[in-house]
This record gives C-alpha cells, structure tokens and sequence, in this order.
C-alpha cells in the first residue's frame, strides 16, 4: 500500500475510533445520569407514598385517598405505584380500571420473596421485568410500609419504563450524528490535504531516485512546506546537485584517466614497435628510450595516485611517524624542479630565510604534499612568475604556504579544487601531464595528519596554498 493510503486510512480511522469512544462515553455518562435521576424521582415516590400511607392508615377514605394519589402520580409522571401486602400480593395500584371489573396487569400478582426481603432490609433499586409483571424492563424501586405502631404492613413500588432512555440516547444520538457530520467530513478532506502535501514530496523523491538510478540527475524536489519535509527535500536536492557535479567529475576523471593511460601506452608501443622492425635507426635509439623511460614514469605516476586514494579511503594506510625537518623537505623538493624552473624563468622568493622546522609526522606522506603543492605552483606559474614560500611556526601548529603568480583560481573552481576527480582546465598549466588526483590526496594526508588546507586565489593575479599541521601528533 502507498505511503499517502497509509498515511491517510490511520489517521482516518484514528479519527473515527476517537469520536466512537467518544460517543461511548458521552453515551455511558448521559445513559447513568439519566438512571441515577430516575431511581431518585422513583425513591421520592415511594417516600411520599409511604409517609402518606403510615399518616393516614387508620382513616376511613384511606384506600380511595391512597388510590387517588398513586393514579395522579401515575398520570403526571409516568410513574406505575402499587402497594403489595406483607406476602407480596399486590393489593392497590394507580391503573384506572382497577376498581372496575376490568382486570390489570397488577391483579392477582405477588412479588417474589427475594425481592420482598430486599425491600424489607432496606431499598429495592434494580432494572428488570420485576419476574415477568412487565413485558420489558423497567427501573423499579421498593421499599416497606412501617405503621405508626412500627409494624411493617407491607410494600411499596414505583417502576418507569426504560424506553424513555432509549428514546432519549436515540435523539442525543442522531442530533451528535448530525452536528458530527460535517465537521467529520472537514477533517477528513484536511487530513486528505495533508497526507497529500506530506507525502508528495517523498513521492517525487522516489520518482527522482529512481530517475538518479537511471544517470538523470536533473529533477529537483520543490520545497512545499517549512518543516522536517521541507528540510528534507532540501538535503536532497543538495544531494542530488553534489551527485550530479560528482558524475559530472567521475566522467571527466574517466575520460582524463583513459587519456593519460592511453597516450603514453601508444606511443611506448609505437617507438618500441620501431625499435624493433629496425624503422626507428640505432643512434636514434637512446633518444626515443628516453622519451620511452618519461612516459612509464608517467604511467606510474597515475596508478601510484589512483593506489595512494584506494589506500586512503579503504583505511589501510597508516601513519608511520618520524621527527624531521620540514623545511629541508621543502628545499630539497624545490631543487629538484630546478630545471623546470629556469626553462620557464621562474623567480623563487623566500626559500633562503624559511626558519628551521621540525615536525613529528609521517615522512613520506608530507613529502608527497609538499611535492604535489610545489609541482603544482611551478606547474600554473605563468612564464616569468614568481612562486613564493613560507613557514611559521608556533608551540602547537606549523604554517606552510606556497603562492605563486599566473592565471588564478576563480570562485567556483575554488569550491571542488580539493575533490576526488576535479582538475583544473589543462590551458592554464605550462605541464599537461596532470590526473587530476592530486589536491584530493594532499588534502586526505593533511587531515589524515589532524591538520587543514585552504586555497586564496584572485584570478590572472596569484594562487595561496595554506597548510597547517600540528606539531605533534
């Protein structure tokens, strides 16, 4: 079943139960009350009924008086009086042909015993047919005749029909069912409304998903509401933006893997293709073996990277820490970029007055960042640039930043400069032979390491790599 018919049947039915119970209770509470008043209206006559008898027992109209006031109370308020000797045999009633040769329904009936002793002891409260006197229930109350002697000269019942309470519940309950109705049919529609309004939004989210599953990353979820809905669809689309950049990069990283594996595998095949068939001549042998020897290098470098980020994210790699000199490191990386660096006429600044740093760290893997950001630096300079370095050191962390002039970063480049599989358009570069992996693991290592990296760039101005690492680990 749908999210949407779940959610709008429970509620439904909640809805429906609730206003059963109460009707129930309001049904229970009214059908008590109005039992209550009845067995005190019924007790109030038996009381008067039986005052008045023990007053005027001995008079001489005393059984036409008695008749009188039981027939009144009979027609003024639908109470059935009748008085039953000490045996139970019912002996006067208030029906009108009593004293005629019609026979009632109270002639020649006795009360049973065990209801006789229940009014001797002391009241007779029940609801019943009183063994068959009625053809239906009735609320009886009982109770004795003392004499003024103290005798007890007999038995009094006052009964009324319990059909005035079945007619009563029947019109509370039609006048409920009435005045219910509409506002049942409102809650219905708004709790319809609102099972639509909550649950469309998962809906699109499913239709999304799967239209995600299928490479179609383009739906996004309106935001309808301002609530855990609402944030919800906001994550998601934020979700879905990120996975669209991500299969935007993974497939441009695939096409620049391909590329980078591709090309230096052809022409390693093509120059020892030649080698060998004798087209390439033998004094030109060492020069194309060279060019052969580059493009391994190469090779090797992208699957050490694509290893160095399966190492990374699996948790394999661990940290093997050793005290040394960052700024050695840092020299050490630069002169070995000698050459390229003199072939495009780079100006180096601050290496000579960095201050002596050490670091208690894994050695090669800080290599490896130091390395990525100055090649990187030399790399963008832009032909008679200038890269920039500088260390400062306090009792806790060590700041490495490298700057370096050429084209820059611009803002939106800045935001995914450190995701897997981004890389800067191969135009502003003075080298080509870049995988695009690089900053991603700089910046694994670095947090690897409980430290941080940030990048500040102005476009055509420069480009600020900062690094900050804990001293100790």
């Amino acid at each position: 079943m749908k999210l949407f018919k779940k959610f709008f049947f429970t509620t439904s039915i909640i809805i429906l139960v609730s206003l059963t119970i109460l009707t129930s209770i309001l049904s229970f509470a009214i059908s008590n009350y109005f039992t209550a008043e009845k067995f005190r209206l019924l007790e109030d006559s038996c009381e008067a009924v039986s005052y008045f008898v023990s007053a005027d027992m001995n008079s001489v109209n005393f059984e036409r008086n008695l008749y009188n006031i039981i027939s009144t109370q009979n027609q003024i308020s639908d109470i059935d009086v009748f008085v039953a000797d000490n045996k139970g045999l019912i002996v006067l009633c208030g029906c009108s042909n009593f004293h005629t040769e019609m026979p009632c329904k109270h002639s020649g009936v006795s009360i049973s015993q065990d209801v006789l002793s229940t009014a001797a002891k002391s009241k007779y409260l029940n609801i019943s047919n009183l063994n068959g006197l009625y053809s239906n229930d009735q609320y009886i109350c009982g109770t004795n005749i003392i004499s003024p002697d103290g005798r007890m000269t007999g038995y009094i019942f006052a009964t009324a029909s319990t059909n005035s309470l079945r007619s009563l519940m029947k019109r509370i309950f039609n006048i409920y069912i009435i005045s219910a109705i509409i506002p049942l049919i409102m809650m219905l529609i708004a709790v319809f409304t609102i099972s639509f309004n909550q649950t469309k939004p998962l809906k699109l989210m499913s239709e999304a998903a799967k239209s995600m599953a299928n490479g179609d990353f383009s739906k996004r979820i309106p935001v309808m509401n301002d609530d855990e809905i609402g944030e919800l669809s906001i994550s998601f689309n934020n979700m879905t933006e990120a996975l669209s950049k991500a299969e935007a990069i993974r497939r441009s990283f695939i096409g620049n893997v391909s590329h980078e594996l591709r090309t230096p595998m052809t022409t390693i095949a093509g120059f020892i293709d030649g080698i060998i068939d004798g087209t390439i001549p033998q004094e030109k042998h060492k020069y194309y073996l060279d060019i052969i020897s580059e493009e391994v290098k190469r090779l090797s470098r992208v699957v050490e990277s694509m290893l160095n980020i399966s190492r990374l994210e699996s948790g394999t790699l661990t940290l093997n820490k050793t005290k040394f000199d960052l700024t050695d490191t840092v020299i050490n990386i630069v002169l070995s970029r000698e050459s390229e660096i003199d072939k495009y006429n780079i100006t180096v600044c601050g290496l000579d007055t960095l201050p002596k740093c050490e670091i208690f760290a894994d050695f090669d893997l800080i290599y490896q960042v130091m390395y990525n950001l100055i090649d990187n630096a030399i790399k963008f300079t832009n032909e008679g640039g200038k890269v920039s370095f500088a260390i400062y050191k306090n009792l806790d962390n060590v700041e490495f930043a490298v700057k370096n002039t050429g084209e820059g970063i611009d803002k939106e480049q800045q935001k995914f400069i450190f995701d897997r599989f981004y890389k800067i358009d191969k135009s502003r570069s003075n080298n080509k032979n870049s995988s695009g992996l690089g900053l991603f693991i700089v910046k694994t290592i670095v947090e690897l390491h409980s430290g941080s990296i940030s990048v500040e760039s102005v476009p055509d101005e420069y480009t600020l790599f900062r690094v900050i690492l804990p001293t100790k680990l």
